[in-house]
């Protein structure tokens, strides 16, 4: 067996069959030179369970005969203290992807532990962002370097970045626990956070009595046209004579937001069996998931739910217009809402600015923080409506005086007039 080395193999006659020329000092290093004159550097070895396994280690031409001397001493140092780099390939091309990681993250733990809103959320930072990005790569291999750039990717939106980052993370850090990657590799780890400025927008008192007029001419009988580029028909009216009709059941979600503090998602997903007029108070869903937790509201609010009717077969306080099994789409509030906006002169306000709004309201009247921080929090439904003093509770309170001052606001008059609610829910 001769050494390799440049001369011995240039000097290599070609041959019409497979052939394999071992190294002379290094035993399991060799030379695999195939019919084509395709040349290529290799070791041989056994593992710890007896099994022989060749491994390729670079093409001659790619690197030289001292480079593949010195992989061929390494590797097979590495082999003598138990390591297989055959299998561990064989492994890692067998490992699962970043995509099937994040299939698994969501069905075992984002839709067993995570509510609707926040599944949501993680789909959303799933689908559009990580996936285009990771989702080809194989969850072993993905680096620190590989989380930067699709970081630094969204700088331009550092909440979501932030948002998509912190999925990422734990569906790492779950990897972990499944046996997919090595304890303490989540390569999120360190990478650090966008600052994030804090959004404050919420209605002034003018902004608020700007809305209502705009709501109420929404119910009856809309707004005014608007406008659009294309091809007019000519049988329709003239623009100025037009009006936009704006969805019922969009309307009465913005004034439940209004006068709830809720999230667009909570009231969306609100059924009739969750309201219980006697106790004035709705069950919405759990942040973290699980058992829904009763929400004292406001007479106001309670009066906005009563003049809701409802339809036969519909579990749901505000249905699709279409099928009554299913509850009242985002898009169409959004919809409305870009409308109504627009109309009010508040283009810049979205939705969940009312929650900010009623939150403003209740901190301006002088209602002590820890109510502020707790207003909508409270214990399951039942419980409420055995045990729950409503005269007494704090919280109800809150909620009754915000939601008076925010209806004063809607329709521009002094909180004390504001009526409570005295009706039963109506039916049909």
């Amino acid at each position: 067996m001769p050494k390799l080395t440049k001369r011995l193999i240039d000097g290599l006659a070609a041959s019409g069959d497979r052939l394999i020329i071992w190294d002379s000092e290094i035993k399991g290093f060799g030379l695999l030179a195939l019919p084509t004159g395709v040349r290529s550097f290799i070791i041989q070895y056994r593992n710890e369970s007896g099994r022989q396994r060749r491994l390729t280690l670079g093409r001659y031409g790619v690197i030289t005969a001292d480079e593949a001397r010195k992989a061929a001493r390494d590797t097979l140092a590495s082999v003598s203290k138990g390591a297989d780099p055959v299998g561990q390939r064989q492994a890692q091309r067998s490992a699962p992807l970043v995509s099937n990681m994040l299939d698994r993250y969501l069905s075992d733990h984002v839709d067993v532990h995570n509510s609707a809103r926040m599944a949501e959320s993680a789909r959303l930072s799933i689908e559009k962002h990580i996936l285009p990005r990771l989702g080809s790569l194989r969850v072993v291999s993905v680096t620190r370097q590989d989380v930067l750039k699709l970081h630094r990717a969204m700088e331009a939106t550092p909440r979501q970045a932030n948002l998509t980052l912190a999925v990422l993370s734990k569906a790492f850090s779950l990897a972990e626990l499944w046996g997919l990657r090595p304890d303490e590799s989540n390569p999120c780890r360190k990478v650090p956070r966008y600052p994030e400025s804090a959004r404050e927008r919420f209605l002034s008192n003018e902004e608020l009595s700007r809305l209502g007029a705009v709501l109420r001419a929404a119910e009856s009988p809309g707004l005014p046209w608007a406008e659009r580029d294309g091809a007019k028909a000519k049988h329709l009216a003239k623009a100025e004579n037009r009006v936009t009709p704006i969805s019922p059941r969009a309307l009465a979600a913005i004034r439940l937001l209004l006068f709830t503090g809720a999230r667009l998602s909570e009231i969306l997903e609100l059924k009739w069996e969750h309201v219980d007029f006697e106790a004035g108070a709705i069950a919405l869903p759990n942040r973290k998931g699980g058992v829904r937790r009763a929400h004292p509201v406001s007479s106001i609010a309670l009066t906005v739910l009563a003049d809701l009717p409802r339809e036969e077969g519909a579990p749901w306080v505000l249905p699709a217009p279409l099928d009554a099994k299913k509850s009242l789409s985002k898009s169409v509030v959004e919809n409305a809402w870009q409308r109504i906006r627009s109309c009010a002169g508040v283009p810049d306000v979205r939705l969940h600015d009312l929650r900010h709004t009623v939150g403003t309201f209740a901190s301006q009247a002088g209602v002590n923080a820890f109510h502020v921080r707790d207003l909508l929090r409270h214990s399951n439904i039942a419980v409420t409506a055995r045990y729950a003093n409503r005269d007494s509770d704090p919280i109800r309170a809150v909620s009754e005086d915000v939601g008076a001052r925010i209806k004063a606001g809607l329709e521009n008059k002094p909180a004390g007039e504001i009526v409570g609610f005295s009706r039963k829910p109506k039916t049909g």
